[in-house]
């Protein structure tokens, strides 16, 4: 009687691995932060054992770091996109820089809702700012983050501050509503950036 062989398990490449534990850590760094969270939690997530996950990020506060800026990654790819398609919808058109502010304070309040993890993440990053390293690496990617707004926008260094004061405050409402009247904070935004009429 044959026998059939047993196929040999396929590895799964260290790259892959790597991004299922940025992304397995960044809902657990969610709920517990920096040092309420075990690495061995995040480990299981992914399905391997917590040895693996130091031979590829030396200490918990590495994996941490990686997660967080995962957050600031995503939130700037998400306004590069938005400025994208927002330029492609006026070709050709002159618009208030206003308008496009709109368009992003809009899109980031609908992540904060649609992502709770990564608004939640973004809170203990800040929550954990104690650590030299950490507080550098934040402060890093949330300038990344500020220069990529400057450049997609072209404003100036008040409305920059404006933009990003707005920003965090979305971020608490956000956090303190839970999910809830996300079209209520679109609406303030809208209010807050109105669309100016056309010269002429």
């Amino acid at each position: 009687m044959a026998t059939t062989a047993k196929q040999p398990k396929q590895r799964v490449p260290a790259a892959e691995r790597r991004d299922a534990l940025i992304a397995a850590a960044v809902e657990e760094f969610a709920l517990g932060g920096l040092h309420g969270t075990p690495v061995d939690r995040i480990a299981r997530r992914v399905g391997v054992a917590q040895p693996y996950v130091f031979s590829l990020f030396p200490t918990k506060r590495d994996l941490f770091i990686a997660a967080v800026e995962r957050g600031f990654e995503l939130t700037s790819d998400l306004f590069s996109e938005t400025a994208a398609e927002f330029r492609r919808e006026h070709a050709g058109v002159d618009y208030p820089q206003n308008e496009m502010l709109r368009a992003f304070g809009i899109v980031y309040t609908e992540l904060l809702f649609s992502n709770r993890p990564m608004l939640m993440l973004q809170l203990q990053a800040y929550a954990a700012c104690d650590d030299d390293t950490i507080r550098e690496r934040v402060r890093a990617a949330y300038e990344r983050l500020a220069s990529r707004v400057q450049e997609l926008t072209g404003i100036d260094d008040d409305h920059l501050n404006e933009f990003l004061s707005i920003g965090m405050w979305l971020n608490v409402q956000a956090a303190i509503l839970g999910g809830e009247n996300v079209d209520g904070l679109c609406d303030w935004i809208k209010r807050l950036h109105p669309p100016e009429a056309p010269a002429g």
